[in-house]
């Protein structure tokens, strides 16, 4: 099989040209060609009004061998790779210890799925409850201004992901297609099976809550478990060697493989972590605010004509800037036709971040403007940002009113400088409020002053992105982990504690949905390969 890539075609293109294309490109007749398959199809934008289908495509061809030939200096045409995923251990019959994996996101979850499969029985621990109570938690913040410590939109089933724009792409290197691994245990748990080939597949929200569950099923139908509500406040570490865990209700369970897959947001598992010696550095993450704007305003900045269009569906966009006093500053997370959630996990702090649901079909788009930083922000040691954090997230509750409301300014306020004390033509999406103020305290200056840059520089390439009616939403402050587990990388284990499998964003090893899912199979690989050679 060879793959062809840059195969362009217009967005109202005909079944049968695809083939065609093929045909022409090659130039081979009708019969030379036996059957093809859509790898990739992404979105050519860059001229609005004639937007065009990028396709990658897997061909089969009669005489593959004389084709590449002839191709052979053509960086468009090749063998297709063999993107099938091999385990790389199955477990022994006389499994003494089963590997325990704590946290339940996409890198426990990817993790414990994969040991399953490969019969290692994994008992997973998640602090919070299975995702359809903790749908319930979650909203119980979102409509009626109660917050459970335990179950949020950070911690539960299904993690931070769950809530979110569901993207499934990433830009990590991946040599093995581990990915694409990924995508099928997706569909295999009903995700739809566009996410194979889009350049930028997504799920949403609703469909997210119904896969995590199915894998769920998988997990413990392989012989693993999954225990909710069983929140790990201690390890047990003798000799730089991990030996169990204690539970909040002081059961001990001992194992020799424990995956640390804890999220950016389990600030008291890294002081625990601290306490007990495991190295841990303080890492670079960034912060900001939340904007929207009408969806159709950026369709029509993105696609022309073509705004609209279903086959393109609500558009997005991604956005750098360079500001004068040294920062950088980026679009992050963007949720076409989604909404701002509050993300906070902890009392008296608001948070802010993206979902949208499959259809992206809500009137505006938001996504987060923030400010890349880094320790020398925050000095004071491998813990300093998450206090970083909490003093801005504690700020931006009392800036909302104390009442888990955001505060927010319009864009047209933000940039002259002014308190907001009405809206305009866009009305904001945060539940359970937003609160207009002056956001200009909400942050350090130094991000202030970049953001308040950044904007019209970005009005530039998307117009109207200045729009003097779009709304700005405080605090964005949990992009990443403010702390890396440094890792071994022949094996994956803590530098200093073996046993112990820092995985996924709350370590520092991944950012979105894909990324830690990808980190969690390796880190399951790296658990069964320890585990069977017994080192």
């Amino acid at each position: 099989m060879l793959r062809l890539t840059e195969i362009k075609l217009p967005i109202t293109h005909k079944q049968d040209e695809i083939a065609k294309a093929i045909l022409k490109r090659l130039g081979l007749n009708r019969d030379d060609l036996t059957g093809y398959t859509v790898f990739k199809r992404g979105v050519d934008a860059r001229r609005p009004n004639a937007i065009l289908f990028t396709y990658t495509l897997d061909i089969s061809l009669r005489n593959e061998a004389e084709v590449l030939a002839r191709f052979a200096d053509d960086r468009h045409v090749s063998k297709a790779p063999d993107m099938a995923y091999r385990f790389v251990a199955r477990a022994p019959e006389n499994l003494a210890s089963r590997p325990i994996v704590i946290g339940m996101g996409p890198a426990g979850l990817f993790a414990g799925l994969l040991l399953a499969q490969m019969g290692f029985r994994p008992l997973i621990l998640e602090r919070g409850k299975a995702v359809r109570e903790r749908t319930k938690d979650t909203w119980g913040l979102w409509r009626k201004s109660v917050l459970n410590p335990e179950s949020n939109v950070q911690f539960g089933e299904g993690g931070a992901g769950t809530f979110s724009d569901g993207k499934l792409y990433s830009q990590i290197k991946d040599p093995r297609y581990l990915s694409r691994k990924v995508l099928e245990e997706f569909v295999k748990a009903g995700a739809p099976e566009e996410i194979l080939y889009v350049s930028h597949p997504h799920i949403g929200t609703f469909r997210l809550v119904g896969m995590v569950e199915k894998m769920r099923e998988t997990i413990v139908s392989l012989g693993g478990e999954i225990r909710f509500k069983s929140r790990v406040d201690d390890i047990e570490i003798e000799n730089g060697s991990v030996k169990g865990v204690m539970l909040s209700n002081g059961e001990r369970i001992a194992t020799n493989h424990l995956v640390l897959a804890v999220g950016h947001s389990a600030r008291d598992t890294f002081g625990m972590l601290a306490k007990r010696g495991v190295h841990i550095e303080a890492k670079p993450f960034s912060i900001g605010f939340r904007i929207e704007h009408p969806q159709s305003l950026i369709d029509t900045a993105r696609y022309g004509k073509n705004a609209g269009n279903a086959l393109l569906g609500a558009a997005d966009y991604k956005l750098v800037h360079h500001a004068a006093n040294g920062r950088s500053v980026y679009s992050f997370c963007m949720c076409p036709g989604g909404t701002v959630v509050a993300a906070t996990s902890e009392i008296g702090r608001v948070v802010t971040n993206g979902m949208s649901q499959y259809s992206r079909n809500e009137r505006n788009a938001n996504a987060g403007i923030v400010v890349g930083i880094t320790p020398d922000d925050y000095p004071g040691g491998a813990l300093s940002g998450i206090e970083f954090q909490r003093h801005w997230e504690s700020n931006a509750f009392v800036l909302g009113g104390g009442n888990y409301q955001a505060p927010g300014q319009l864009v047209g306020d933000f940039l002259r400088g002014a308190p907001s004390t009405k809206l305009g033509s866009v009305e904001p999406s945060y539940t359970p409020g937003v609160h207009l103020t002056d956001l200009s305290h909400a942050l350090p200056a130094y991000a202030i002053e970049a953001i308040r840059e950044a904007i019209p520089a970005f009005a530039k390439k998307i117009k109207g992105f200045d729009l003097e009616d779009a709304v700005l939403t405080g605090v964005e402050t949990r992009t990443s982990s403010p702390i890396r587990i440094r890792r071994n990388a022949e094996n994956l284990q803590s530098i200093n504690t073996r046993g112990l499998y820092p995985a996924g964003e709350g370590a520092g090893y991944a950012g979105g949905i894909m990324s830690a899912a990808v980190d969690g199979i390796e880190i399951a690989e790296a658990v069964a390969k320890s585990i069977v050679s017994g080192s």
